[in-house]
């Protein structure tokens, strides 16, 4: 017994010491590791939102997912991601797909609620996907962008048991209470459709 606290004793003596060469920049913070994540969707890049901009939430055990909303940014990439760091902005969503090449960012995890759709309830039932370009801009929706985004898609369609039909794949414009119009009469529903029921 005495030889085991010993041997405890001076464990903690040579760890200390140890730690004690390292220079305190590297040390790690109290939240280390806290913001270095996997992403839910295994191509995409953890870019998290602030934490004032979500809300942490435990799904599918405190609310089902049953709808994949799309978005399109009315800025661009870099900015959207701005928008969704900065905590006086209170907007989010989970995904953010770029145009030039289809990448694929994660700024919010699927079990917490992302602040995309305007409506609390939509909020809670579903997944957001923001499409970098403008509403009346259609070069903007390449086919990289479409092809990643209905991937992904239909991944999280996957992962949520969600029907890949367009009463769950539905745009921003079709939520209640929106005054939005995003993704606008450019985005090709049909082949965004087509392209997810083929993924």
């Amino acid at each position: 017994m005495e030889r085991a606290r010993s041997l405890t004793s001076r464990r903690r003596l040579l760890q200390g010491a140890a730690l004690a060469a390292v220079p305190y920049g590297l040390l790690p913070g109290p939240h280390a590791g806290a913001q270095v994540q996997a992403p839910d969707h295994p191509t995409a890049a953890w870019r998290q939102a602030n934490t004032a901009n979500f809300t942490t939430a435990r799904r599918p055990v405190e609310y089902t997912v049953d709808l994949v909303i799309v978005h399109v940014t009315q800025t661009d990439y870099s900015g959207t991601l701005r928008v969704f760091r900065n905590p006086k902005k209170k907007v989010s969503a989970h995904y953010l797909v770029r145009s030039s090449d289809g990448h694929v960012a994660q700024c919010v995890r699927e079990s917490d609620i992302a602040w995309h759709a305007g409506n609390w309830v939509y909020n809670t039932r579903s997944i957001g996907i923001e499409h970098e370009g403008w509403v009346d801009r259609p070069a903007y929706f390449t086919d990289a962008l479409y092809e990643r985004s209905a991937a992904l898609t239909a991944a999280i369609c996957a992962r949520h048991g969600i029907p890949r039909d367009r009463r769950h794949i539905i745009g921003h414009h079709e939520v209640p209470g929106t005054d939005h119009t995003d993704p606008g009469p450019h985005w090709d529903w049909e082949r965004y459709l087509t392209l997810v029921k083929a993924a």
